[in-house]
């Protein structure tokens, strides 16, 4: 019998992690299976028009799109990761959509092509968190989470977001988070979550780093310094 949810996944899809995150939250069982987005399937073209992850199957019935999926599981699964207050709700949805602005800025970040770049778009990440750290300074109920002792969607949101950092961070200092006290600590809170750590696969890291050193630009110049590739295997002697 075919389980009567699956989600359809890229070992590196933030976007993926969202709804991983939002299943765990939820306990809700599921089945996951990864595509290779770079030789994607007809069985996958056939159930997302648009040809990305994740794709989530209801009894095979296909619901598309990060957004799309947490909003369904949130309203047919407890507990609710939703505001039950309508202004609430919306605001939330907001900031979910900032967190794809953010994840947009990391894509230009690991992209750029020279240093003089990639310093200009870490000081676009830099500038989106600030508006983040002004965000949780004004929340009215203190706690660790976005919007205080609950974790909700927008949680669920940015800890892929933060993820990519514990690899960047070793590469150098960007200066991403530098005077954002506020945006350091969720960061580290989101981090100790079992269902964000759950979201990705043990081997995340190495894969991460595996596919921004292709991306052949600075950030990949910038690891071969602080992380180089392992020597390679010399030859066996013969044996007489």
């Amino acid at each position: 019998m075919p389980h009567p949810l699956t989600l359809i996944s890229h070992p590196l899809c933030p976007y993926v992690q969202r709804a991983a995150i939002a299943l765990a939250e939820k306990g809700v069982a599921f089945e996951r299976i990864d595509i290779d987005l770079a030789d994607k399937p007809a069985w996958f073209l056939a159930i997302s028009p648009l040809g990305k992850t994740p794709v989530l199957l209801v009894d095979g019935q296909p619901v598309f799109e990060s957004a799309v999926i947490c909003e369904y599981l949130d309203e047919t699964t407890a507990p609710r990761l939703h505001p039950q207050d309508a202004l609430a709700r919306a605001r939330h949805r907001g900031w979910m959509e900032f967190g794809s602005a953010v994840l947009s800025a990391i894509g230009t970040f690991y992209n750029a092509p020279d240093d003089t770049a990639l310093a200009s778009r870490a000081g676009e990440i830099r500038r989106l968190l600030a508006q983040v750290e002004v965000q949780l300074g004004m929340q009215q109920e203190a706690g660790p989470y976005f919007a205080g002792e609950a974790f909700t969607l927008v949680d669920a949101v940015f800890g892929p977001v933060f993820r990519y950092f514990d690899v960047f961070d070793p590469i150098g200092d960007f200066g991403v988070f530098t005077g954002l006290p506020r945006v350091a600590a969720w960061r580290a809170v989101l981090a100790a979550r079992p269902s964000v750590q759950g979201a990705v696969g043990a081997d995340y890291a190495d894969r991460l780093r595996v596919f921004l050193r292709a991306r052949q630009g600075a950030l990949a110049r910038r690891m071969e310094l602080a992380i180089p590739l392992p020597p390679p295997a010399r030859p066996r002697a013969a044996q007489a």
